[in-house]
């Protein structure tokens, strides 16, 4: 068996775990750093880990978020660490001269400009593509500590394990939601049981965006095609992740979600009725 690429045998001579030590399953537990500081070094020393965070109009916390989220990994020990802030022109202050200045003294950020963009999900992308030419592990994490970056530990504690996909639960025990309209909780809430009900899946949370892969598996499921522009995508990857080796953990968010328009439920509407009829044909 491999693990992305590496054997069983390469896997426990850098002290992973060929497979996971469970089949489907959730974390309450959440990882602590302090543990992991005296023990990960043999754990994750082989592991490039690239994150991918879209930013727009956010000049006050941008800095402050890339710092705190590197400094989250520093004790794991890892290979390398690449911040991939991915930028367009929905970006309107000053947010991108920000970054470029920092990154001219950080060497881990890289400030990904992409005016091409059309939607959010196009800036996702285009971090990912980037990511994946350097990295082992791919993290996407929301900016504007919206997602918490305290939390990063639990998800690499648990993709040590032998996962492929490690996706941050709000609705999970221990996870939760702050300064967000009980109306939109209630399609957060609401769209996770739909898509669970109608494709076989069994995650508490199918819309969240704080999520971990491996190179290997982030490449399986974007090679199925990510067909939304909407939020509706971070539930496309997760079916398509339905036979992939995964876990949950608790994640917190906070702050206000962007509301969720008509046309937007429309596309969630079209692709989850597309993904239907993927699992009808044993395609899913």
């Amino acid at each position: 068996m491999t693990f992305d690429g590496v054997t069983a045998a390469d896997a426990s001579a850098v002290g992973l775990p060929s497979a996971p030590r469970d089949g489907y399953t959730t974390d309450t537990t959440g990882g602590r750093v302090v543990r992991l500081a005296t023990t990960g070094r043999r754990m994750f020393s082989s592991i490039s880990l690239g994150i991918v965070s879209p930013m727009a109009n956010e000049e006050d916390t941008a800095v402050p978020f890339v710092e705190a989220v590197l400094a989250q990994c520093e004790p794991f020990g890892l290979r390398a660490v690449r911040f991939f802030a991915v930028l367009d022109r929905v970006s309107r202050d000053r947010t991108r001269e920000r970054l470029e200045a920092l990154a001219a003294t950080e060497p881990r950020l890289t400030v990904v400009w992409a005016p091409e963009n059309r939607s959010v999900v196009d800036a996702y992308m285009r971090g990912y593509r980037e990511a994946m030419k350097q990295s082992d592990w791919i993290l996407e994490i929301d900016a504007g500590f919206s997602h918490q970056p305290s939390e990063i530990p639990r998800f690499l504690e648990r993709m040590v394990d032998g996962y492929d996909c490690v996706f941050g639960s709000r609705f999970m025990a221990g996870g939760s939601i702050a300064g967000t309209p009980l109306k939109r909780r209630a399609v957060s809430r609401g769209g996770t049981i739909l898509a669970n009900l109608v494709l076989g899946t069994r995650l508490s949370d199918m819309t969240s965006g704080f999520q971990l892969f491996t190179k290997a598996a982030l490449a399986e499921i974007l090679e199925r095609g990510i067909r939304s522009r909407g939020p509706f995508f971070q539930t496309e990857m997760k079916a398509f992740a339905r036979r992939l080796r995964t876990a949950e953990v608790p994640i917190t968010y906070r702050n206000a979600s962007h509301s969720v328009g008509s046309a937007a439920l429309a596309d969630s509407f079209a692709r989850l009725w597309r993904l239907y009829r993927l699992r009808l044909q044993d395609r899913l």
